[in-house]
């Protein structure tokens, strides 16, 4: 971007717009914050990071490093796993002082499998407002990209390490039809693999989503049995970040046949072969010509 372009988006009218929204004090603001593009920041992000009186982060040196791209100087308070409870304390009695503050994790929506669920809960329970500003988020930004038609997702987040629990797990999980997220780390990702081949159909479609966002992003989908080898041939895809998509079972085709059948044999009591199959196809969703012939079966068992 030229520095004349940069300049014209400046002066855009919508720029002006932030400065006259309300930004309630006693407010704690959850803020997402890029995954790797520093530059995938909302205006609205950065201006309310410069309005706060500090900053929770799971670790104060990557936010500092952060806020210093964008000019941005604040008190920093770290709030990771280890101290939630405590610093939920600390900052509730801030919030009450009227004060704003910005909770943010390393990278991503807060909470989401990052530190920030137990503060947000103990910031409500004290009566106080958390204000949301949407943005980056690893899992949504996978699917997006996955070409996995499926309008429900099953966000399961990072399997257990152990890999007895993790086949356990994942057995738990066989009949989920919606698209099941995983977040894993880049020494386990074989690990995972591996796991997701043993419990799951070889021709289940598996995505990986790595480094996203990043100058190495990489998104690959495959048949699970191909997924080893695909990571096994080459070093640098256990590097980095994953999201690990994998396409849910299909929906049960005899339940759905079942229950076609059933509104198939209602509808001949009253119609035509012809009519029965085409108002049974408007009803279930299922392939009229299809109906049409087991409607000609059924007629000939009568």
């Amino acid at each position: 971007m030229t520095a004349q372009e940069s300049s014209s988006i400046a002066t855009l009218p919508v720029m002006g717009e932030m400065a006259h929204q309300t930004y309630p004090s006693a407010t704690l603001y959850v803020v997402a914050t890029p995954i790797g593009n520093v530059t995938d920041i909302s205006l609205r992000a950065l201006h309310v990071l410069s309005l706060v009186n500090a900053v929770a982060c799971e670790d104060t040196r990557n936010t500092a490093q952060l806020m210093t791209r964008f000019g941005l100087h604040k008190p920093l308070i770290a709030a990771h796993q280890h101290n939630e409870r405590e610093v939920a304390d600390t900052l509730i009695a801030r919030l009450q002082a009227g004060e704003r503050i910005a909770l943010v994790s390393d990278a991503g929506t807060p909470a989401v499998s990052d530190p920030g669920a137990r503060i947000v809960d103990a910031v409500r329970a004290a009566g106080l407002r958390v204000l949301p500003l949407p943005g980056a988020s690893a899992a949504v930004t996978a699917l997006s990209a996955s070409g996995l038609v499926n309008d429900q997702f099953f966000f399961v987040g990072f399997l257990p390490a152990k890999a007895k629990q993790r086949e356990n797990f994942l057995g738990t999980l066989r009949a989920v039809t919606a698209t099941m997220v995983f977040y894993e780390a880049p020494h386990r990702i074989l690990d995972c693999a591996t796991a997701l081949a043993a419990v799951f159909e070889p021709e289940r479609q598996v995505v990986f989503a790595r480094e996203l966002t990043k100058m190495f992003e990489e998104i690959h989908r495959c048949p699970l049995s191909e997924a080893e080898a695909w990571i096994r041939a080459d070093a640098h895809r256990e590097k980095g970040e994953f999201v690990v998509l994998l396409a849910g079972t299909p929906a049960a085709e005899d339940e759905q046949d079942v229950e076609a059948e059933r509104i198939l044999k209602i509808l001949l009591t009253e119609c035509s072969v012809k009519q029965a199959a085409n108002l049974a196809a408007q009803i279930t969703g299922r392939k009229k010509n299809a109906l049409y012939d087991r409607a000609l079966q059924l007629k000939g068992e009568e």
